[in-house]
């Protein structure tokens, strides 16, 4: 069973927009492993004919958005972090508020601005320390951008990004 989310009613869409769609996958379910996992989260969007999609991967799950406009998701494993890593993904402004000790906020942290890469074109071409995490924007607005925290199983964060018509 997929856990199927839609973003049209949250008040960050504004009124009249439909936002995006998402469906959170797991491989067990599925009767899958890793591979059937990938497969079938490339394949999931394309068959409804989705404009803009995006994709992330944290097995045993599978996150996949889809849009009318870009998008980006991701979902990521709770792990326990250390300070190195948590100072390689702040901005300055973010490293003073950062509370070193919580691992679920740095890697949601993290979680956010991968997704708000994706959304941007090139996941790879954004420094996390020159981008500022969505998860700071007030009410998950910041000019045609719109994000949010996706609700994801335990031990794991995920968060989407779009552009609004």
């Amino acid at each position: 069973m997929e856990r199927r989310s839609s973003l049209s009613d949250h008040p960050a869409t504004g009124p009249g927009s439909a936002g995006p769609e998402l469906d959170l996958l797991d491989a067990a379910e599925h009767g899958l492993g890793e591979a059937g996992l990938r497969w079938l989260a490339r394949e999931w969007p394309a068959a409804r004919g989705a404009a803009h999609t995006s994709r992330s991967y944290a097995f045993p799950y599978a996150l996949v958005g889809w849009n009318s406009g870009p998008i980006g998701v991701d979902i990521e494993r709770i792990v326990p972090c250390d300070e190195r890593f948590a100072r390689s993904i702040c901005t300055p402004a973010e490293a003073e508020a950062m509370p070193w000790t919580i691992d679920r906020q740095i890697i949601s942290l993290w979680s956010s601005k991968e997704a708000l890469a994706k959304a941007l074109g090139d996941a790879l071409r954004y420094d996390p320390r020159r981008l500022e995490s969505p998860a700071s924007w007030a009410d998950g607005a910041s000019g045609p951008w719109r994000a949010r925290a996706v609700p994801a199983p335990d031990g794991y964060v995920a968060w989407v990004c779009w552009r609004s018509a």
